[in-house]
Parts: structure tokens; sequence; C-alpha cells
């Protein structure tokens, strides 16, 4: 096997996806990462990250993406972990990513990097760090309409992003203030 079929192999799971750390990981030194942009077979993101030129997107390409440059440890968070999964009918403008680093490196105008919370919930949905939903939802009392909150509760609970007691809290919480 060549070196971009173990690329490939990698980032097709990952949402076309590689960082030259993961490949460094699997043997494949930088220089071959940089030939493989040179022939049109990688796409070069930002510092250290890469997209295969030729994948099928997905909705959540552009939020695994934002979490990748940000870096290590990073999640998507507050009305992001909403938008992300069609709730709440929010549509920010930029996509807020949680990272307990400082981040040095410039990244895309629609990544807007924030301070990770201590304490904050972290899972993973569709392979996406991300703050799970009932936390998210908390965290957006105060940006989002409280009818549309509670109308996102009921949503992430038929979709199996919260559980039943989680639902009835969050009602409870959003009725009566947190």
């Amino acid at each position: 096997m060549s070196y971009f079929d173990d690329i490939f192999e990698f980032a097709v799971d990952n949402y076309g996806l590689v960082t030259s750390k993961e490949a460094s990981a699997m043997g494949i030194p930088n220089i071959d990462l940089v030939k493989m942009e040179r022939r049109g077979q990688l796409e070069r993101l930002g510092y250290g990250v890469y997209r295969l030129t030729k994948y099928f997107p997905s909705s959540y390409d552009k939020y695994a993406e934002a979490v990748t440059l940000v870096g290590e440890d990073s999640y998507v968070f507050g009305e992001s972990v909403l938008a992300m999964h069609g709730l709440a009918l929010v549509n920010p403008a930029r996509i807020t990513i949680a990272t307990p680093r400082r981040v040095r490196k410039k990244l895309p105008r629609y990544i807007n990097p924030v301070p990770a919370k201590v304490g904050t919930e972290v899972t993973h949905y569709e392979g996406i760090p991300s703050q799970c939903v009932a936390s998210a939802i908390r965290e957006c009392y105060s940006l989002v309409m409280h009818d549309r909150l509670l109308a996102a509760v009921e949503d992430a609970r038929r979709q199996g992003l919260v559980s039943e007691r989680e639902a009835i809290d969050l009602k409870d919480e959003i009725q009566n203030g947190f």
C-alpha cells in the first residue's frame, strides 16, 4: 500500500481530514503530505491539517474541520452544538470551539475559539468532540428564546440526544429559570 492509500483509509472515516501528527503516527513523513498536496490529492486547510480533495461531504464537515483546526482537546460548544443537530432554529455566523489551550495560530473567520470551561461534559456526536446537548441547552439559556429551547429539548429527546429524565429536568429549568 502507498502512503496515500493509508491516508485515504484513515481520512475517509474522519470527514476527509488528516493531521500531520496523525500521519506521522502512521509512519508517513510530512514531506509526503506536501507531495500529495502538490499532486492535488490533499488540500491544506491550516497548519498541519489536510483534507482529501475527493470525498463525499456531509453536513458535519465544517464542525469536524473547525475542531481539527483549533487542535487537540477542543470541542464544539454552546449554540454551535444546537446548530450541529438542527435544534432551536439557531444559525450562528461562527462555529464556537472551546479549547483548554491558548490558540495562537491563525484560524479561518468562521471559527470562534473560546476558553474551555472547567467541568464541561464533553462527548462525541458522529465522531466529533462536542459539549453534550443538555449542557449546551443550559449554556444557551440567555442567548436563545425560551420557547425555542423548549422545542429543542423535545427534538433532542426524540433524536435520542438527551434522556427522558434530562428532558424533564431541562424543561423545568427553562420554565422556572436556571
